[in-house]
């Protein structure tokens, strides 16, 4: 039994000194092959790096690294010193050189046509006409007032409330078609379905997701300096009140 135990032992050990001699011989390559060239040390990516990552976090995932002048790519980095407030444009795998043009500022990042996501909201979409999207005229940037009916059920009459104010579009998809006019003094109404994002909490996330699927929603425009309202919802019994 002791003499498998050392056995054993002695083969780890004999592991352990042919893992550091081969790693000396490489790193002794390394400076061999290195020996008489100029090299000018640049960033490269030593861990992999997801796009959006904050120049702040990158320290932990790079390393200083001596690379032959001629293999230098154009925009490597020596420092993040001149690169504060940035992110990463994209993915960055491990051996590439850090390239200047791999941080951008976080804005640009943002697809064309969309707004930032305001901290603690989500986003949810619905589909829509443009007769329920102020004439197709809504777009990412704006703030609505999204109003939802139901038919009667039960004892409960049909209603249509004003049910969210000011809520913020981060995107629209699918501009409607504005069809051929034979008068070139009026413009076409525009056809097709919209595809309207919101920024909303979870619970009015669920409520929207439910009004769509039960029943019906309009959006009004609703910048941000318009007066608030306070309305009781509208019914056959108040329509005319």
């Amino acid at each position: 039994m002791k003499i498998r135990l050392l056995s054993a032992l002695a083969a780890l050990i004999l592991a352990l000194i042919g893992a550091v001699l081969i790693a000396s011989y490489v790193q002794g390559a390394d400076q061999r092959a290195l020996a008489g060239t100029k090299t000018r040390q640049v960033l490269v990516i030593d861990k992999p790096v997801a796009a959006g990552t904050p120049v702040s976090e990158l320290a932990a995932s790079l390393q200083v690294k001596a690379i032959p002048i001629a293999a230098i790519a154009d925009g490597a980095m020596t420092s993040l010193a001149n690169a504060s407030n940035t992110v990463t444009a994209v993915n960055l795998v491990p051996g590439e050189q850090l390239l200047r043009s791999r941080l951008v500022n976080p804005n640009s990042l943002q697809s064309p046509g969309t707004v930032p996501v305001p901290k603690g909201l989500q986003e949810v979409t619905v589909q829509l006409g443009p007769d329920r999207t102020v004439g197709a005229r809504i777009k990412a940037g704006d703030t609505v007032g999204i109003f939802i009916s139901f038919a009667s059920s039960g004892t409960k009459p049909a209603m249509t409330h004003l049910v969210f104010q000011k809520v913020l579009v981060t995107n629209v998809q699918g501009a409607p078609v504005q069809p051929t006019s034979g008068s070139n003094s009026t413009a076409a109404a525009p056809t097709g379905s919209m595809l309207i994002t919101f920024a909303v909490s979870a619970a009015d996330a669920e409520k929207i997701i439910f009004s769509a699927q039960n029943g019906s929603i309009w959006l009004s425009s609703e910048p941000a300096n318009a007066a608030d309202s306070s309305t009781s919802g509208a019914t056959r019994d108040n329509i005319y009140q």
